[in-house]
């Protein structure tokens, strides 16, 4: 089906335009080949052109979710906050048979729905739709992604944790029984758009902020979830967020215990063997390191890895942009890989 429908553009809508990743998506998807936006909805922002709203000359009014006529889309994406996805996933599937579901919220990227509950303390509303989801990290997953209906897209902070870890966990080649440590630090939108005191201009600007410190951050069980699959045991992280001073970014510093004879060139080339064949993924060697600037307003995930000399540890730093590859450009890289398009389409 894809590849017949690669001949007329798809029809597509954004439920939730108005926040940092729905209008991320917008932009995107406007600039793909490919697609055409049908419908574009905020709840909180219905009756208003998008225009109004953000810098675009597009005065397309946005829709209230239930006004979405989603018999004749091919594909939905949903950035929408977690809670309000699974309603709005549960109407679509039963208004229409065939329309693919691209959700960026957290609803459906745990495997069991105790496990949701427990990290984001509600009760699942739709837990048999889980295993029709699947994990939408693209460059671990692409051939489940390619067959499914159904893509939960991962969060920001664990896209940047799995792909620093995957090669070396994949090649067992990581000391479990010491934990995977993840000092995170994100731009500012990757909060979402909703006014916090936090968030304020004087609360962040000048300043360095770690938050949700010395009890177990949500993102945490998603990132263990993942890594146990690859690893094939339990996995404990100790993952440290925060946030600083910027509009958009993320960076992860994550240290590992790794065998002795392991050098630092040893460890790049395990890196580079393992994404070599990826067009977002860049892995850098020689005295570079990745920084924010790597991967600001791209799809990127750039990585270094360097072993700590006189040691058995590693540093891993991996940078994303947290709307790019961490929300929006992964959900169309992974659009673009079930509608089986070439995966760079609309992305930078």
């Amino acid at each position: 089906m894809g590849k017949l429908k690669t001949l007329s553009k798809l029809k597509v809508a954004i439920y939730g335009v108005s926040g940092y990743a729905g209008y991320e998506l917008y932009k995107t998807l406007k600039r793909h080949r490919k697609v055409e936006i049908e419908y574009v909805t905020a709840d909180s922002s219905a009756g208003k052109k998008i225009s109004e709203i953000y810098p675009t000359t597009d005065d397309r009014r946005i829709l209230k979710n239930e006004e979405v006529d989603v018999g004749g889309l091919d594909a939905v994406f949903l950035s929408l906050p977690h809670g309000a996805a699974r309603g709005v996933v549960e109407k679509i599937v039963g208004k229409s048979p065939s329309t693919k579901i691209i959700d960026l919220s957290a609803d459906y990227r745990f495997d069991d729905a105790d496990e949701y509950e427990k990290w984001y303390g509600q009760k699942h509303t739709s837990p048999d739709f889980l295993e029709d989801f699947v994990y939408g990290l693209t460059e671990v997953n692409r051939e489940a992604i390619r067959k499914s209906r159904f893509v939960a897209n991962p969060g920001c902070y664990p896209t940047a944790a799995i792909l620093g870890v995957y090669p070396l966990l994949k090649a067992k080649l990581i000391d479990l029984s010491y934990p995977i440590i993840i000092d995170a630090k994100s731009g500012v939108t990757g909060a979402g758009r909703k006014p916090e005191l936090r968030l304020l201009f004087a609360e962040v600007n000048e300043n360095l902020s770690p938050y949700n410190i010395g009890y177990v951050h949500r993102h945490t069980g998603e990132i263990e979830q993942e890594l146990k699959k690859v690893a094939g045991t339990a996995i404990t992280i100790v993952f440290s967020p925060h946030l600083v001073p910027i509009t958009r970014g993320m960076l992860n510093t994550i240290y590992v215990k790794i065998p002795t004879e392991l050098a630092t060139e040893d460890l790049t080339n395990i890196f580079r063997k393992t994404y070599h064949d990826e067009a977002f993924v860049n892995v850098l060697s020689g005295s570079s390191i990745a920084t924010f600037q790597h991967t600001i307003n791209t799809n990127l995930c750039v990585i270094s890895v360097k072993k700590v000399e006189n040691s058995p540890f590693a540093i891993i730093v991996s940078s994303i942009d947290n709307l790019g590859k961490g929300a929006a450009g992964q959900a169309v890289q992974n659009f673009n890989v079930m509608f089986e398009l070439a995966e760079s389409e609309g992305l930078v």
